[in-house]
């Protein structure tokens, strides 16, 4: 055979058998698992401002990805490094490259739970807010404590920490801290609907009255099915002409939330939070009140109560009373229960 032929027959066969090499390559490219490969799902958060340098770091340093080659090979092929969007991507396990970078690609993002659901102040909540955004707790503090936002959204820096309404919510991982606030914002609009307005209104409150005494009522007792009850003795309080006296918030004057025997130190306290120097209701919440808290106060239980103390046997009830000589009697069993116990402070 002439060597020629067979140095062509040899180069063909080689070059045929690099192109079904290099075909099959180009298929496990697409169509193989290159993520995850025998792992379980895992959220890739991708920064503002990241490059596609950045994503392939964090996905070779993570160990998301098997073959890093061909994933950065396809993307340049689907335009991915040129549209790098930040957010958080759940990456299943055996995803393939065309799959992820589809999602990439497009944003498709994993929505994350904002959760809240207590907060003596205001400068309490950044943190708790911000937990699982990308946002850190400053940015978000600083729109949050700032006077003219505030004002903007019909508060002031008594009143703001009522603007938030305790639940969870589902957010992006990468939202700004303004859209942030915009949509909790939103979410208190949508919670004080025409129900509750009417309720407040039959009430002789506005919504951010509401919150200041649900504020007050969620302090004293922590048994949900008795705060219609105490919420109660207040609006009777008040439709007297009574003072509050509420101890809770004393220790909001005091910003001593160590207290657990209010004294009559403390009944002296020059602040318009103290309960039982000034009449009505305080200038804002005292903690965040939560839902559940709201609504004991305007489904607030009818009753002639003008009086409450905690029981004697600690079991976070009350004892409740329509008269003082009651409450007095009711107010020595307990305070005998707390010196037997040695609680002073």
């Amino acid at each position: 055979m002439d060597k020629k032929k067979i140095v062509m027959g040899s180069a063909i066969v080689a070059f045929s058998m690099m192109l079904s090499s290099f075909g099959f390559y180009f298929w496990q490219m697409i169509y193989s698992p290159n993520f995850l490969v025998e792992q379980d799902p895992k959220p890739l958060m991708i920064r503002t401002g990241s490059t596609f340098k950045d994503v392939q770091n964090q996905l070779y340093d993570g160990r998301y990805v098997n073959d890093l080659v061909s994933f950065s090979f396809l993307s340049k092929m689907m335009d991915y490094d040129k549209l790098v969007k930040p957010g958080l991507y759940l990456i299943e396990p055996s995803m393939t490259n065309v799959q992820v970078i589809r999602m990439l690609r497009s944003g498709d993002q994993t929505e994350v739970n904002v959760t809240f659901n207590n907060a003596r102040l205001l400068s309490d909540l950044p943190e708790k807010i911000t937990r699982n955004l990308e946002m850190t707790e400053a940015q978000f503090a600083a729109l949050v404590l700032n006077d003219s936002i505030q004002q903007s959204l019909g508060f002031d820096s008594l009143t703001m920490i009522g603007m938030f309404i305790p639940n969870t919510y589902k957010m992006w991982w990468n939202t700004k801290p303004e859209d942030l606030l915009a949509r909790l914002k939103k979410e208190y609009d949508k919670f004080w609907n025409g129900e509750r307005l009417k309720k407040a209104e039959a009430l002789g409150m506005t919504p951010k009255e509401v919150s200041a005494l649900a504020a007050i009522v969620q302090a004293e007792t922590i048994k949900s099915d008795e705060r219609p009850v105490v919420a109660g003795v207040y609006l009777n309080r008040i439709k007297r002409g009574y003072p509050l006296q509420a101890d809770p918030t004393l220790v909001f004057a005091a910003q001593d939330f160590t207290i657990k025997r209010v004294l009559n130190k403390h009944k002296a306290i020059d602040s318009p939070y103290n309960t039982y120097k000034y009449q009505g209701l305080p200038p804002g919440p005292i903690n965040m009140p939560s839902i559940t808290s709201i609504d004991a106060v305007l489904n607030a239980k009818e009753h002639k109560y003008l009086y409450f103390c905690a029981k004697e046997d600690f079991s976070g009830y009350h004892n409740f009373a329509t008269n003082l000589v009651d409450h007095n009697r009711n107010a020595e069993k307990f305070q005998r229960a707390m010196n037997k116990a040695g609680i002073y402070k």
